[in-house]
């Protein structure tokens, strides 16, 4: 009778262990989540490595196949396609920044020096509109009119901070220079790594499994790949196409401009509103019919980038709801800030797949199990 007492009992001290070790951990989630993401922050350049080698693999999957696809030695092939992946990435920064970070600098001080005057016709458009009462134009030109003196004073102000901002802009460069040369050596162990673990996944699961979770991690590497390519093809579109818009047109700060709507439109949803806000405040400033004429071309732009340029690039790949997109970006966002909202459409493609193909299949088949036997049970 003690041991059934005893047994009787087991169950319930350990779930009021579990619901106290759940209780401890919600109480200092904060300390926890501190010191996995400071733990994490050791391996931030594998990190940063891992995600270098995953971009530059299907470019230099692509030199294989085509350039060096003559090239007798499959060892040697694959190196030559990574020195070329590499060279051809360093090649396209580098052009970008040589050519966009004079203009984008010259394009900032022309319009720190000249913003009394746009303030001034701002001014005077607004009170021509009759909306000046409720944006509070003179009180906005006042604390804003001289912009030079103003930053000349914060950076006077805020030296050593500035300082730091630079040492650690440096750190970041150097980081980032040491997890390419590490995805470089990832990548040319790419067929080791991938053997190994497909290696401990087959000893680890049974046959079954491990088929359907390899035949899983491909197609999730199918989008997210897609993704990436497709993303940075679509960017590269739209800033073309409004840099050319706004050539013709001859509008000012065409190179601030289409940087900032090219980098914003690869923020899901939110993006492409957020670099048509500051694209056209930036003209309404100059020229208020350029401004117009902007936001007009923005929405035309917008309306045949997801309904024609999108699909072309994408293809049936990320064929996932809208409002499941939207979810996500909100979700993923509230998480992990920036970098969440770019994987979030991604994400949400894998767990659409996940859903439609995993868990709906296995529920559905558990059904029709479930039917057969039932006639079976009756007629036995």
């Amino acid at each position: 009778m003690k041991g059934l007492g005893e047994k009787k009992w087991f169950p319930y001290a350990v779930a009021a262990c579990i619901a106290v070790a759940f209780y401890v951990v919600l109480a200092n989630i904060g300390s926890i989540t501190g010191g996995l993401l400071q733990f994490l922050s050791y391996f931030k350049v594998i990190f940063l490595g891992g995600i270098m080698a995953y971009v530059l693999n299907p470019l230099a999957m692509l030199f294989q196949r085509t350039v060096f696809a003559n090239v007798g030695r499959a060892k040697l092939r694959w190196s030559l396609s990574i020195a070329a992946s590499v060279i051809l990435l360093i090649a396209i920064v580098g052009f970008i920044l040589g050519t966009l970070i004079p203009q984008l600098a010259e394009s900032a001080v022309m319009l720190v020096s000249n913003m009394d005057g746009y303030l001034a016709s701002f001014r005077e458009l607004v009170e021509k509109w009759g909306v000046s009462k409720f944006l509070r134009i003179d009180q906005f030109v006042n604390s804003s009119g001289d912009v030079a003196r103003q930053l000349q004073t914060y950076f006077t102000q805020n030296a050593s901070s500035l300082v730091n901002a630079s040492a650690a802009a440096g750190r970041s460069v150097v980081t980032t220079i040491i997890a390419l040369i590490l995805s470089v050596y990832m990548l040319s162990s790419k067929e080791g790594i991938k053997s190994s673990c497909k290696r401990f996944l087959n000893a680890a699961m049974p046959d079954n499994k491990y088929k359907s979770t390899v035949r899983f991690l491909s197609r999730c590497d199918k989008i997210l790949v897609n993704y990436i390519v497709s993303s940075l093809l679509d960017a590269l579109i739209v800033g073309v196409a409004n840099a050319v818009f706004m050539a013709l047109m001859g509008m000012q700060y065409i190179g601030l401009i289409s940087v900032v709507v090219a980098v914003t439109n690869l923020i899901p949803t939110f993006g492409p509103i957020i670099g048509g806000a500051v694209g056209g405040f930036i003209l309404l400033l100059v020229q208020p019919v350029h401004a117009l004429i902007f936001i007009a071309f923005t929405f035309v732009l917008q309306f045949l980038d997801p309904y024609f340029i999108k699909p072309k690039l994408f293809g049936n790949t990320l064929g996932v709801s809208g409002l499941l997109i939207l979810m996500s970006v909100l979700v993923c966002g509230r998480i992990w800030g920036i970098p969440g909202i770019l994987i979030a459409i991604p994400l949400a493609a894998i767990v659409d797949f996940v859903y439609s193909e995993g868990i709906l299949t296995a529920l559905e088949k558990r059904k029709k199990d479930r039917q057969k036997k039932q006639p079976e049970a009756a007629s036995e």
